[in-house]
């Protein structure tokens, strides 16, 4: 098929899926398009790359590329900022409630704000801090809509219903675009994303939201669009799987396969009757990942088809601790991976280009220190409260929230995933802060429940509501 025609054919597929997942009557905000866009870019290139004026990823050959940004996607994303800081003041009544119910995530970033005082790069960490405060800024419009779970839908929907497709598109049709080539110009295919594991992780945090989706969808009976829904959600499900395999990233299909499984399970009665049982199902989770990949000697991740230095990162993780001069407080946020220390990296790893630790845990370590790993520790230990409180409430959008709770940390031991403007890092903050977004419990004239609410088990529905963790 000539490309021209692919992409009439992939583009008539892409507003089919959204006419099947299309609801009467529903109607959403228009700021929720900030942190759609937002997302969009995170999951996916930067605009200068998607414009093709260059663009710096994580592959550049220049070290001034790190220090300096393009000035394109700068101004862009400082326009988003902008836009949505207006329609957060704009929210203000219900912006103090957020973040009381979340000092933890406010406390991360102040100490990210004050780590610009022992900076080697002030202003670069400052530009890094409003990145990272607008990942914060696109959380708390989500969290301001009218109802938050419709938002989490219709953010997840629309993105996956998009960017899916087109990875596909680009790998079959534009390998100029969708294919990139390794240290060994082995060709390498990586979609919308600019590397395999990024394709990867898109695939893993979206493909746990339809999978969550695509459960409620089939467990309703009465809504008339059914059988739309279910095709949509899973055709677009099957088109993960085959990037997945495309890809090959063993990270992403390990943490799709355990957040899945633990997404699938929790709902059964025995999980919700005995919430210790999934206590101990998500810490035998983290503990499997950990055992398997830093205390089995190797043998685990040889037999998955990986070597036991998990693809040679392993060996210079001690080489970069050494780079910091204060451990306790680190280099200063999001600063790493700038001017001379970049290039003793670059010589330690013999030439290897690379721009992160890959090791999400390591990567707050070299640039906040100690007391950024604690202050991270704090925010998973009120984060998995807040879920667990969720999960208690509502089985069945809690197990999304805790699937999304565990596929960043599981991630995060091979990828650098609580960076700035990182899709994972956006997800971990949505579904671990202390904010309901359950489905609405909306009543018809005759009194029965209307909406996705009908899914909800009867137990769920009519237990009385706990009272929110603080944290």
């Amino acid at each position: 098929m000539p490309p021209p025609l692919a992409t009439i054919v992939f583009g008539i597929g892409i507003v089919a899926l959204f006419l099947f997942d299309r609801e009467r009557g529903a109607r959403g905000s228009k700021a929720l398009w900030i942190p759609i866009v937002w997302l969009f870019f995170c999951s996916s290139r930067s605009l200068a790359q998607w414009l093709g004026m260059g663009g710096m990823d994580e592959m550049s050959n220049e070290v001034s590329d790190y220090v300096e940004g393009n000035p394109i996607d700068r101004n862009f994303y400082i326009v988003l900022v902008v836009v949505a800081l207006i329609v957060v003041i704009h929210r203000c009544r219900k912006v103090p409630s957020v973040l009381r119910r979340n000092w933890t995530i406010g406390l991360f970033f102040l100490y990210a704000a004050l780590s610009m005082a022992w900076s080697d790069y002030p202003f670069v960490t400052l530009k890094h801090l409003i990145k990272g405060v607008g990942d914060l800024l696109m959380v708390l419009i989500v969290f301001t809509e009218p109802d938050v779970f419709e938002a989490i839908k219709r953010v997840v929907t629309r993105l996956a219903f998009v960017l899916v497709p087109l990875s596909l598109l680009l790998i079959w049709y534009y390998p100029a675009l969708g294919r990139t080539h390794t240290m060994d110009w082995t060709p390498e295919p990586v979609g919308v994303a600019t590397q395999k594991n990024g394709l990867g992780e898109l695939c893993d945090i979206y493909g746990l939201a339809l999978l969550w989706r695509f459960r409620n969808a089939y467990n309703d009976r009465k809504d008339p669009n059914r059988r739309r829904r279910l095709l949509a959600f899973g055709a677009v499900l099957a088109m993960i799987v085959w990037l997945l395999h495309l890809c090959n990233s063993l990270t992403s299909i390990c943490a799709l396969s355990m957040g899945s499984g633990v997404m699938l399970l929790s709902t059964r009665p025995v999980f919700r009757r005995r919430p210790a049982f999934m206590h101990c199902l998500i810490a035998g989770v983290i503990v499997c990942t950990m055992y398997a990949l830093f205390f089995s000697s190797g043998s685990l991740i040889q037999g998955l088809g990986r070597d036991a230095t998990l693809s040679g990162r392993t060996t210079f993780w001690p080489e970069l601790i050494k780079l910091v001069k204060h451990q306790l407080v680190g280099v200063g946020y999001e600063s790493f991976w700038l001017g001379r220390r970049l290039e003793k990296v670059w010589v330690i790893t013999q030439g290897l280009k690379i721009s992160e630790a890959h090791n999400g845990y390591l990567e707050i370590f070299l640039s906040l220190g100690w007391i950024g790993v604690a202050l991270l520790g704090a925010l998973i230990a009120t984060g998995y409260r807040n879920v667990m409180a969720a999960y208690r409430r509502d089985p069945y959008t809690g197990s999304l929230r805790i699937a999304w709770f565990l596929a960043p940390l599981i991630t995060g031991f091979t990828e650098a995933t609580f960076r700035m403007m990182s899709l994972p890092w956006i997800v971990f903050l949505l579904a671990t802060a202390n904010w309901r977004w359950e489905a609405a419990r909306k009543t018809g004239r005759r009194g029965r429940s209307t909406g996705e609410s009908r899914r909800l088990p009867k137990e769920s529905c009519s237990a009385p509501d706990e009272a929110v963790a603080t944290g």
